[in-house]
């Protein structure tokens, strides 16, 4: 009916009324906390880009995590500052790197957390990038590389082992190789690791919004002679719907448990494609870009941080995201939970 017998606004006078007809919910169950690990003993290394965000020992991880997770942050997933970096990455399966001793320190302490792990070679090689270099054309000189796919995918699959070995809940390939969640599947059921489940970043795009993480994660790719100047030739094209969906039935048959769509805010037409097509769980991941920008406005004064924070993410699972990774984690859920530390 029209108006005036039409009064939607009926429905929104009460704070209590809006509670009783709102559609989607925010949980600080539904966040996820993404840590980085680093070498040492009380390091608490703060990330210029990213105001709040810090390279954390395992120790102060520790403590970090236990924090989030009386704020109701029930869940995490750790990043590697490792204490060396080469060509093939070899500390990335290292079991006395950051990662492996963060997962076995955290399911000892904080025993109620799910502690996802990102597995990816860019942390650990010296060049930066997620996979193997190698020259791009047989027989051709070796200063114009490329990441070669099939190289990579073991290695890949020997970070994933480890890091279940050390007790990850969940791992979760963020490289955009082909085949590297078949891979990972095989792997960890060979290895009797068959429970753990894959979380796939299985539509990551090559964006502009990775740089202070980049700066976290002290894993920028190197400039150099012939080593490619970023990394578009592994992920996604930003302009590619069609392309994701593939990608993401891809990653299913392959064996993913749970799906990712990276970065969220500007993507969250994909994530809306990705849940109205597939029936596994899905994340978004709110990142350092998006969370620097909110982070920036407000030191000026321009926004309202705690108000825009929510509302993101609340943005995120209106659109479909089940998980909403987050560097505001502990903030919103505390926020939601009324517990400010």
């Amino acid at each position: 009916m029209p108006f005036p017998q039409e009064r939607p606004r009926r429905l929104r006078r009460t704070e209590a009324l809006r509670a009783l007809v709102r559609e989607t919910e925010l949980a600080p169950s539904d966040l996820v906390w993404p840590l980085f690990a680093a070498p040492g003993q009380r390091v608490r290394n703060p990330v210029k880009t990213m105001p709040g965000v810090f390279q954390l020992s395992v120790d102060e991880l520790v403590a970090e995590a236990q924090a989030g997770y009386e704020a109701g942050v029930r869940s995490v997933i750790l990043f590697g500052i490792p204490t060396r970096k080469d060509a093939t990455g070899t500390s990335a399966w290292d079991d006395g790197e950051p990662v492996p001793r963060a997962v076995r320190a955290l399911k000892k302490d904080v025993p109620g957390l799910v502690v996802m792990t990102d597995v990816c070679m860019c942390e650990y090689t010296d060049h930066g990038h997620c996979g193997v270099l190698k020259p791009a054309r047989v027989g051709a000189p070796g200063t114009d590389l490329v990441v070669d796919n099939d190289l990579t995918l073991p290695l890949l699959a020997k970070e994933a082992v480890a890091h279940a070995k050390a007790g990850a809940d969940v791992v979760a390939p963020s490289d955009m190789m082909d085949g590297r969640v078949g891979a990972i599947r095989k792997a960890l059921d060979e290895s009797g690791y068959q429970d753990v489940p894959i979380m796939s970043y299985a539509a990551k795009f090559a964006g502009a919004f990775y740089g202070p993480f980049r700066d976290a994660a002290e894993s920028a790719p190197r400039e150099g002679a012939g080593i490619p100047k970023d990394r578009k030739g592994y992920q996604m094209d930003p302009a590619n719907v069609r392309e994701a969906l593939r990608e993401v039935a891809l990653d299913v048959a392959e064996g993913a448990d749970l799906l990712m769509v990276k970065p969220a805010v500007p993507y969250l037409d994909i994530v809306r494609a990705v849940k109205e097509r597939f029936e596994l769980p899905l994340a978004a991941y709110h990142v350092s870009g998006e969370y620097a920008m909110i982070k920036a406005a407000a030191e000026r004064g321009w926004i309202d941080e705690d108000r825009v924070a929510v509302e993101t993410m609340l943005c995120c699972r209106r659109a479909g995201a089940d998980l909403v990774l987050t560097y505001y984690a502990k903030h919103v859920a505390g926020l939601l939970s009324g517990v400010r530390r």
